[in-house]
């Protein structure tokens, strides 16, 4: 009997909204639907695979269906699929929070689970406000948070609210609560105008000038440590982190980190607070958690912010949040399996020399006259095109450069996706030598391609 062929394509077309897609577009152009995927591949319904530069959104780790993920979910299907933790709780859970305590800063002594990053980071808030109104009438005026702008932290409308990007997030402002932004210090488009040095000394003095003039309406500062994300993988210059510690402890302020997309590896270390050896009040992780498998999430606290919500029933101090699929254990069987693998296959320490192999493949892009920036924290990287390097002038948005960019890699068998017209690459931490050069040439002659270089000389990738 001949096998039906189904459209796929045109099922998706009619049936699917997609996120942050215009879909008259969308609707318009051929797309590509993905079947499968094993390692660093994914693999269409032709039957054409692409090597996964972007994790699949941040967020795979050890590649896909990693055999000891694939038989932790497995066994944990069979055993128990999901039971609330209203009233109840199950042993993945247990043991994975145990784990997550064990690994991050020992002031953090407790887990609360959610479903994605936007969740974890919503969560923080509203514990943190939820401490100071608990704390008594000497802090009844603490209702404002401080966060960075361009930062990203969810698409919830808390997560929007301490969130910076306006093209994803302004037509809902009439929707938001008021916060304080204040600059991030971004070296190569410096907010002041100044050298790196001097740049970041004005924006911690910006930093503390708003503390000491609102330390008493401020529950938390809000931030992305070392890197931001979406802003187009931004660095942090060396030691900032440490310093906003230090201020948020100085004026009573809560310290809450989204670590999101840097956790798990996606730095060099398996927390980006690692590096500075910071202890936040609040760490906000999601997409990594689970090696990229299924979703799952966690904002971890302090042993004093817990303790401040511990009363009597009738008393009301209760956190009154939840989801539906809080701590579902097949999830955080995936989780302790992602966790199993670091361990058992040495990931940190194998990452290493791939990082230093990544570093020096990307200074082949000083080649290309229209990269204007690049920019790597371990296995983060931001490729910034410009229109003009020496000015920094941008491509006029309608060219859709970035996106442009991406449709020639993906032609040429890499998955990309953009930040505007800032290339990300962010690959699992399980890719070999041979496929990073593979997706770094891509990369770059792509870029090539696209913005029309002359050919560009022979060069080490």
């Amino acid at each position: 009997m001949k096998k039906k062929i189904i459209d796929y394509e045109n099922l998706d077309k009619k049936y699917l909204w997609h996120p942050f897609t215009q879909m008259k577009a969308w609707i318009e152009c051929s797309q590509t639907v993905i079947e499968r995927a094993k390692g660093v591949y994914l693999y269409d319904t032709n039957g054409i695979k692409y090597l996964d530069g972007v994790s699949s959104l941040w967020a795979n780790i050890h590649g896909h269906s990693h055999p000891t993920i694939v038989n932790a979910v497995k066994r944990q299907l069979v055993k128990l699929d999901h039971s609330t933790m209203l009233g109840l709780t199950n042993v993945p859970a247990i043991l994975f929070a145990k784990k997550l305590v064990e690994l991050t800063p020992n002031n953090l002594t407790r887990v609360f689970y959610s479903d994605d990053g936007a969740t974890a980071v919503e969560i923080a808030l509203k514990m943190s406000f939820q401490y100071w109104r608990l704390k008594g009438k000497k802090y009844a005026k603490k209702k404002k948070f401080v966060s960075f702008s361009n930062s990203y932290h969810g698409d919830t409308l808390g997560s929007v609210s301490v969130g910076g990007v306006a093209m994803f997030h302004k037509v809902f402002k009439p929707l938001l609560f008021r916060t304080i932004k204040v600059s991030y210090p971004s070296c190569y488009r410096c907010p002041l105008k100044e050298e790196p040095h001097l740049c970041e000394i004005d924006q911690l003095k910006e930093i503390e000038a708003v503390f000491e003039t609102h330390h008493q309406e401020i529950c938390g500062l809000v931030v992305e440590p070392m890197i931001q994300g979406a802003a187009g993988m931004v660095l942090m210059p060396k030691g900032f982190l440490k310093n906003l510690e230090k201020l948020t402890k100085q004026f009573g302020i809560h310290l809450i980190l989204d670590e999101v997309a840097t956790a798990f590896g996606r730095t060099g270390k398996m927390f980006a607070l690692d590096h500075e050896k910071i202890k936040p009040d609040f760490l906000a992780l999601a997409k990594g958690i689970t090696g990229g498998t299924l979703p799952l999430a966690a904002t971890l606290t302090t042993t004093e912010i817990f303790r401040s919500f511990l009363g009597e029933y009738e008393d009301f101090k209760s956190f009154f949040h939840g989801h539906t699929y809080t701590g579902n254990p097949i999830a955080c069987s995936a989780a302790l399996a992602n966790l199993e693998i670091f361990q058992k296959e040495n990931t940190l320490y194998k990452l290493q020399g791939k990082i230093h192999l990544l570093k020096h493949l990307l200074k082949s892009f000083k080649n290309l006259s229209h990269v204007g920036d690049v920019r790597q924290l371990g296995f983060m990287v931001g490729i910034e095109l410009v229109f003009n390097r020496s000015s920094k002038k941008p491509f006029p948005v309608i060219q859709r450069i970035g996106h442009q960019v991406v449709l020639e890699a993906h032609r040429r068998g890499v998955i990309l996706r953009p930040l505007g017209d800032t290339i990300v690459l962010m690959p699992p931490l399980s890719i070999t030598s041979a496929q990073l050069r593979k997706l770094v040439k891509t990369t770059y002659d792509s870029i090539h391609a696209i913005t029309q270089e002359q050919k560009p000389q022979r060069n080490s990738i």
